[in-house]
This record gives C-alpha cells, structure tokens and sequence, in this order.
C-alpha cells in the first residue's frame, strides 16, 4: 500500500481584508510592484501610512479601476 499524496493548498490573498499591501494590491491588478508603486507616488492610487509601512485600501483599487474604465469609455461615448 502507498501512502497518499499530501493535499496541495493554494494560499489566496483574504477578500476581508481592509488594507492591502502594495504586492497584494499589484497582484490584485495584474500590475508589477514597481507599476504599483508609481501609482501611489503619483497619486491614482490612494494609499496610507500605517507606522512605517504603506498600506492600500482595498476599495481604492474598485475607485481606481473606475476610473480606468471612464477614462477608456470616454472616446467612443456619443458614437459615430
């Protein structure tokens, strides 16, 4: 008799969590860190400062993504 294999377990970002970090934000994207962390600099991605480490609210990112999709909607409104 073989001993079974042991169970894979994938390890997911929790969706409760409030605040994100910048990897867990970039991977919730799709973008690289350094992507990510241009966007905070610059200011489209809202984030915070929790003692010494930046922190991402969760629903920044549906606010940023908003906007994202406004922005992209806007050439073809009003059709031809």
């Amino acid at each position: 008799m073989t001993p079974a294999a042991p169970a894979v377990t994938l390890v997911t970002a929790d969706p409760t969590l409030l605040l994100l970090t910048v990897e867990e934000a970039a991977r919730r994207l799709g973008i690289g860190r350094t992507t990510c962390f241009a966007l905070i600099a610059s200011g489209e991605i809202e984030s915070v400062k929790v003692g010494n480490l930046r922190r991402i609210p969760a629903d920044a990112l549906a606010v940023y993504v908003a906007r994202l999709r406004k922005a992209s909607a806007a050439p073809w409104a009003g059709g031809a």
